[in-house]
């Protein structure tokens, strides 16, 4: 159980003044990775309380206690549109990613590929795949709409499908390639890539910190939005060259705050975004949801308690104090992207897609795009001063998915 011996509860002036900071003025700490290594984070990723150590919360007076019995090894909770951090455990803590690094590997690959393209899959897209990888179940000479091995990447944690857009894309080596630039140029240092779909390898971390900042430029992907939402879906036998299908099969989402399961309701609002295990990695989860205008997301790693989906639980609990805390609680730093990142707020609910060749998708994000955060230093610091300076005057305050 979560000890809270990092909770900070100052409130006032020394709230606001620290929050500034924690924009403003940010160090470069060293963290431990999932293997051991200590490796130094850039400068400015976040700021200083993101850095140190156990629970960060900056509540105000009328601001609720975060919720009780978070075990996870590392969690954060942040606001999509400002890129405000509401609370972070370990938030650059580096940890094994399991599939949550699919989240990566879809805002690398997903803009590349049309999505009614045809692919022949060969033996050789399969033939790296690790033992016990979860499959959505393509085969050897038949052909797949790139939307179809996108819901198999989705729904199913395919890594069968990874290999084989990966193979679309020029090859897993240079997939992999891509995706480190893509974790660099968004300001994801925590993250080293070694296998494309998230499966256990050697150096193989990121952090809470990074999977919001890729769950955030997925957001921005209507695509990303469409195939992370969809709760069930028709998933075909192999397509035909005109891309007719004759028969196929039903394939559910594994992300269950998403669908449902049995002693665990869906999450009103839940935009989706993905879960991942590995006997190593543990649970991991990214998940986005929506309410009442307002968009958060919540990355949950690894949760110790034992007791079942606690990943789930844990990601429920940080999403209900997060829309609760609007208003209430300064920002203890900042998810700070290129300019180029802007989030799209849509939000559907678990849906059933049919095996036909991708559909239109500009029903599914309406509004056209969101805010984009700039986090200038600067600007934070005239902000805040003068916030502190207006207060101060008017007196004291191993299937692996």
């Amino acid at each position: 159980m979560d000890t809270m011996s990092g909770l900070n509860t100052r409130t006032g002036a020394a709230a606001v003044a620290v929050a500034c900071l924690a924009v403003a003025c940010p160090a470069a700490p060293a963290h431990a990775d999932g293997e051991g290594q200590h490796h130094a984070v850039p400068a400015a990723v976040g700021g200083p309380l993101l850095s140190r150590s156990g629970v960060q919360v900056l509540p105000g007076k009328a601001a609720r206690e975060l919720p009780s019995g978070l075990s996870a090894l590392s969690w954060m909770v942040s606001d999509a549109r400002t890129g405000q951090v509401l609370a972070a455990k370990d938030a650059h803590r580096r940890l094994a990613p399991a599939s949550t690094l699919k989240t990566l590997f879809a805002v690398t690959v997903l803009p590349k590929l049309p999505q009614t393209a045809l692919h022949k899959v060969t033996r050789n897209d399969l033939a790296d795949l690790g033992a016990g990888s979860s499959q959505v179940g393509i085969q050897p000479g038949k052909s797949y709409a790139v939307s179809d091995l996108w819901r198999g990447v989705f729904l199913r944690s395919g890594n069968d499908a990874v290999s084989a857009l990966a193979s679309m894309n020029g090859s897993m080596t240079e997939t992999i390639s891509q995706m480190r630039a893509k974790a660099k140029a968004l300001g994801a240092y925590d993250t080293r890539v070694v296998s494309a779909d998230g499966y256990d390898a050697p150096g193989q971390v990121s952090s809470a910190y990074d999977l919001s900042l890729f769950a955030l430029a997925g957001l921005a992907n209507p695509d990303f939005v469409r195939y992370s939402s969809t709760g069930v879906a028709e998933f075909p036998e192999g397509r035909k060259a005109n891309g007719k299908v004759k028969r196929h099969f039903q394939i559910q989402n594994t992300n269950r705050l998403l669908t449902g399961a049995p002693g665990l309701d869906p999450y009103r609002g839940l935009i989706g975004v993905k879960n991942g295990y590995t006997s190593h990695a543990g649970n991991t989860l990214v998940v986005a949801a929506k309410r009442g205008g307002r968009t958060l997301v919540a990355t949950v790693m690894n949760p110790q308690s034992g007791v079942p989906n606690a990943v789930y639980e844990e990601a429920r609990s940080l999403l209900d104090w997060g829309f609760s805390s609007a208003g209430r609680v300064a920002a203890v730093g900042r998810l700070q992207s290129p300019p180029s990142v802007a989030v799209r707020d849509a939000v559907h609910p678990p849906r059933v897609e049919e095996a036909g060749m991708v559909n239109d998708v500009t029903d599914h994000v309406p509004g056209g795009g969101g805010a984009v955060w700039l986090a200038g230093a600067a600007g934070a610091v005239t902000l805040c001063g003068g916030a502190l300076l207006l207060r101060m005057r008017r007196g004291p305050f191993r299937r692996r998915m």
